[in-house]
C-alpha cells in the first residue's frame, strides 16, 4: 500500500457515516399536507350518482370536467395499462398540476390521502386520492404529449397549456447509478384510483402507445410489438347521492395560498450610510 493509499484509508476509517437523511416535509396535524382520514373514508364509502362515463381507446386521449366535490375514477377496465394525466382549474387553466411539488411534499408516487397540488401563485390541493387498488404506483405522432394536446384543444388550449403528467398505475424509480426506469404496469382488470374534486377542474388523459410498458423501446419494428400491448382506460365521474353530505361534513373547496406573487419585485432598502 502506497503513502498516498495509506492516507486514503485512514480518512476512510476516521470519517463518520452519512446520517440517514430526514425528509423535510412530513404531514403534521391541521397541516395542509395532512387530511383528516376518517372524513375522507367517509366520503369514498358514501353513495353516488354516476353522472358521465366514458372509455378512452388505446393511443388516444380525452379531456373533461368535474365540479368541485365530485368524484372521479379512471380504472383498467380490460387489463394493465399506463395512463397520463393533466390536471387544470376550470376556470384558470394557468393553475395547474405541479407534479415536481407534489413529489416533493409526498413521495415520488403518491397514493391514498396525497393531495395533488397546483402551482404558484394558487399553491393548493387541486384534488386529494380517496381510493388506490394498486397502492404502489414517419414521426411517430401518439406521444401521450401529442393525445393530450389534441384532447385539450376542444377547450382552448393548445400544446403550451400540456404540462408535466402524474402517471397512473406505472412504477418508475432511479437504479443504483441514478438512472431513470419504468418497470411494467402492475395493475390488472379492474383496478382504479379514485379522486375527489378539490376545485373545479378541467382533466385530461392519455392512454400511454406504450401500453402497459412491458415492450418498451424505440424504433418502427418496436412500436408494432407495443401495441399488442395496449388497452382503454374508463373514466367515472360521480356526485353524491347526498347533495348536502359534504356540507354537513365542514368541507370546503380549496382556497388560494395567501400569496401575492410578488417574489423578485420586492427588494429590501439598503443602507447608504458610510459610517
Amino acid at each position: 500500500m502506497t503513502i498516498s493509499e495509506q492516507d486514503a484509508a485512514a480518512r476512510l476509517a476516521v470519517r463518520k457515516p452519512i446520517p440517514k437523511p430526514v425528509p423535510a416535509y412530513l404531514p403534521t396535524a391541521g397541516s395542509p399536507l395532512s387530511v383528516d382520514k376518517d372524513l375522507y373514508s367517509t366520503i369514498q364509502q358514501a353513495p353516488r350518482v354516476l353522472i358521465e362515463e366514458f372509455t378512452i381507446p388505446i393511443r388516444s386521449g380525452r379531456a373533461w370536467t368535474a365540479p368541485a366535490g365530485s368524484i372521479i375514477r379512471i380504472s383498467t377496465p380490460e387489463g394493465p395499462q399506463v395512463g397520463d394525466l393533466n390536471i387544470w382549474n376550470l376556470h384558470n387553466p394557468r393553475e395547474r398540476f405541479w407534479a415536481s411539488r407534489t413529489k416533493q411534499l409526498y413521495a415520488s408516487h403518491v397514493s391514498t390521502y396525497d393531495r395533488l397540488w397546483s402551482n404558484l401563485p394558487f399553491m393548493r390541493p387541486m384534488m386529494t386520492i380517496i381510493a388506490d387498488t394498486l397502492s404502489c404506483d414517419g414521426e411517430f405522432d401518439f406521444h401521450c404529449h401529442s393525445n393530450l394536446t389534441r384532447a385539450v384543444m376542444e377547450y382552448g388550449l393548445n400544446e403550451g397549456d400540456v404540462h408535466d403528467v402524474i402517471n397512473l398505475f406505472q412504477v418508475t424509480g432511479w437504479d443504483e447509478k441514478g438512472r431513470y426506469f419504468m418497470s411494467p404496469c402492475p395493475a390488472t382488470e379492474g383496478d382504479f384510483v379514485e379522486f375527489l374534486a378539490e376545485q373545479d377542474v378541467l382533466m385530461a388523459l392519455s392512454t400511454c402507445p406504450g401500453g402497459n410498458l412491458s415492450l418498451w423501446g424505440f424504433g418502427s419494428d418496436n412500436e408494432k410489438e407495443m401495441i399488442k400491448c395496449c388497452r382503454p382506460l374508463k373514466v367515472e365521474v360521480f356526485r353524491f347521492e347526498d347533495k348536502e353530505l359534504l356540507d354537513r361534513s365542514g368541507w370546503k373547496p380549496a382556497e388560494k395560498a395567501n400569496y401575492r406573487g410578488r417574489h423578485g419585485l420586492v427588494v429590501a432598502e439598503r443602507s447608504t450610510s458610510t459610517k
